[in-house]
Parts: structure tokens; C-alpha cells; sequence
């Protein structure tokens, strides 16, 4: 999809959200007490959905999504279709769903609506694998080495540790991963796969430290 943002204005996305909630038989108002579009079906009590529209997603469309749920039975966000926007981040309809807020994408040429999320309540499917991995960090990790929100620095994973570990032993000399089983179970995977190139192999299971190593041990 061509970008096209700087293109439209805002009301360039009302005709076609209203033609999409129209053909569902809602009648479907502008500009109604604050809100960008009203759409209201049947009677006693009616079926009540507001859409608030932008030309790219933002945290102000969604606080406006969780301040008019307030009020409607359903909400809608609808931005401009982009081809490189946030409106393409897999997050944000993730994020939608969460609050059961509907979102829309806009082509005001064509005047298409695509649903990327339809409103309502809605629970994640658990990602269990994700789940066992955080716990299992969290109880292989010695202390709490990494101040939360470290984003610019290296992370002091259980992994890492295992590793400065072995690293330490080996500063007398060579060693071999059966020498280093008390530090790490998994020391002789971690002396082969060498991830951070602080070890080279002497001979057939037997390791040194490389320079990198070695500053590494000095750094902790």
C-alpha cells in the first residue's frame, strides 16, 4: 500500500468507516458530542458505537478508545492504511484487541476498510513456552545483576553468568568442562558453542581463555 500520509485530512476517513458500519444497519452521525462518529442500531436500548479517526495510530487515539468505552457498547479506531506505519506493527492490533476496542485501516482513494481487530472482550491465547522461558530465567539467575529498564547496556542473563563463571575458574590455566560441572551443568555445551568468544579450544576437551575472556573476567 502507497504511503499516504500528507495526503488526507481526518474527514477524508469519515465516508468510508460510515458506508462500512452502514452496510452492518447502523445509522451513522458526524461530530456528535465530542465524538468523531456515532452510530447507533435498534431501540430499548439501542446498540451504541462510537469511532474516533486519525491519520496514524497514537497513544492519544488509544486514551480517546478508553475514554469513549466509557460510554459505547463498542469503539472503533480508525487511521489512515500506511505501508510502513504503526498501523503495520503487529502489536497494535494485539494492543486493540486487549481493550476491546475495534481498529480499522483507511484507503480514502479507494474508500476500503480493512478490520485488522473487531471490539470486544477478548483473552490472549497463552504463549506457554514464552511463559516456562521468563520463569526459568528468573530462577536460574543469581541475585538481580541488571537494574530494570538497562535497554542500552548488556543484560547479565542466568546464561552469561554460567559463563563469567567458567571463565573465572579457567584463569589459573586450561580446564576441562567435567573441571567445571560445579559451576555449570551445561559447561561443556557453553565452552563449545562459545558465544561470546571468550574460549578456544587447546586441544580435545581441554579450554583456555582467549583475550576477550579475559578482559571479560577483569570487567565483572
Amino acid at each position: 500500500m502507497e504511503d499516504l500520509s500528507g495526503r488526507f485530512a481526518e474527514t477524508s476517513l469519515y465516508a468510508p468507516v460510515k458506508r462500512f458500519l452502514e452496510a452492518q444497519g447502523f445509522d451513522v452521525k458526524g461530530e456528535v458530542c465530542g465524538c468523531d462518529l456515532v452510530a447507533k442500531r435498534g431501540d430499548e436500548p439501542p446498540l451504541l458505537v462510537v469511532a474516533e479517526l486519525k491519520l496514524s495510530f497514537s497513544l492519544e487515539l488509544v486514551l480517546q478508545a478508553v475514554d469513549r468505552l466509557r460510554a459505547a457498547d463498542q469503539v472503533y479506531l480508525a487511521a489512515l492504511g500506511t505501508r510502513r506505519g504503526r498501523d503495520q506493527d503487529k502489536r497494535v492490533p494485539r494492543l486493540c484487541r486487549l481493550l476491546g476496542v475495534g481498529l480499522l485501516t483507511v484507503d480514502p482513494r479507494l474508500g476500503t476498510v480493512t478490520v485488522l481487530a473487531e471490539p470486544g472482550p477478548y483473552r490472549p491465547r497463552p504463549n506457554l513456552s514464552k511463559r516456562r522461558g521468563i520463569l526459568a530465567e528468573h530462577g536460574l539467575r543469581r541475585g538481580d545483576p541488571t537494574p530494570g529498564g538497562a535497554a542500552r547496556q548488556p543484560v547479565m542473563t542466568a546464561y552469561r553468568q554460567r559463563a563469567l563463571a567458567c571463565a573465572a575458574a579457567m584463569r589459573g590455566g586450561p580446564k576441562r568442562p567435567r573441571e567445571l560441572r560445579s559451576l555449570a551443568e551445561d559447561a561443556a555445551p557453553i565452552l563449545l558453542r562459545n558465544v561470546y568468544g571468550w574460549f578456544e579450544r587447546v586441544e580435545k576437551g581441554l579450554y583456555r581463555l582467549t583475550p576477550a575472556g579475559v578482559l571479560a573476567i577483569g570487567e565483572e
